[in-house]
């Protein structure tokens, strides 16, 4: 099973050490940022579960991260630690978007509990809501029946797993999808075998929105792709 993965920003060294073995014990994968300089940066450079941003860092808040976040990621669910226990910071940090904020010294055990609770209620709403026709460009994808429309009329009959990809590029548009992810979810298994075959079905979609104006798969290399849309 696939490990949920954290992007925790904290500066505290000794408080961050402790806090990412322990989660990584409790079964998740974590990416610790110490210099809030660096945080966007490296989120944007993979695909994360959940941010747990301490507020009070050098050069750059948690605040200012997390807005910065929620600009490229309306979803992710975000849970702010911090010392600051005044009424406007902590109305601050939920108008950002905030899905919990803790107040230091807290229970590691509680932590756990929150980011579990509030990541299975993201899971649930997702499965929801999630949606199976999109626009891509002017050109329209129903996932249900794998057919692509152009303006123009033409008709592309998709293979299952042709439209199982496009579709998870599509709810990821702009963002990262990783290649494990990918993978696991539609070959059921990341192995040389399997990534080479679905770099040739990235290859047949490429092809299919090769003359559609602002629409572009992208290789991120080392983390996967991304479906980029202009709007």
């Amino acid at each position: 099973m696939e490990k949920n993965r954290v992007f925790m920003v904290e500066d505290d060294m000794n408080f961050g050490t402790v806090l990412k073995s322990y989660m990584e014990i409790n079964g998740f994968n974590v990416t610790w940022v110490m210099d809030g300089r660096d945080a966007f940066k490296k989120f944007r450079e993979s695909e994360y579960d959940i941010c747990i941003l301490d507020v009070m860092l050098p050069h750059i808040d948690g605040f200012t991260i997390a807005r910065d976040i929620r600009e490229v990621d309306k979803s992710i669910p975000l849970i702010f630690l911090t010392a600051k226990t005044l009424k406007e910071d902590i109305m601050e940090g939920f108008n950002i978007g905030a899905d919990d904020y803790i107040t230091k010294p807290f229970d590691s055990e509680i932590l756990i509990l929150k980011i579990k609770a509030i990541l299975n209620r993201h899971s649930e709403a997702e499965k929801e809501v999630e949606p199976r026709e999109f626009n891509i460009g002017g050109v329209h994808f129903d996932a249900d029946y794998r057919k692509l429309t152009f303006p123009d009329g033409k008709v592309i009959q998709m293979s299952p797993k042709e439209s199982d990809l496009l579709r998870m590029l599509c709810v990821d548009k702009n963002r990262i999808l990783s290649r494990e992810k990918a993978l696991k979810t539609i070959w059921g298994d990341s192995n040389y075998f399997t990534t080479r075959s679905m770099d040739v079905y990235i290859t047949k979609l490429r092809k299919y929105f090769k003359t559609v104006p602002g629409v572009a798969i992208i290789n991120i290399h080392g983390s996967g792709y991304q479906l980029r849309i202009k709007e």
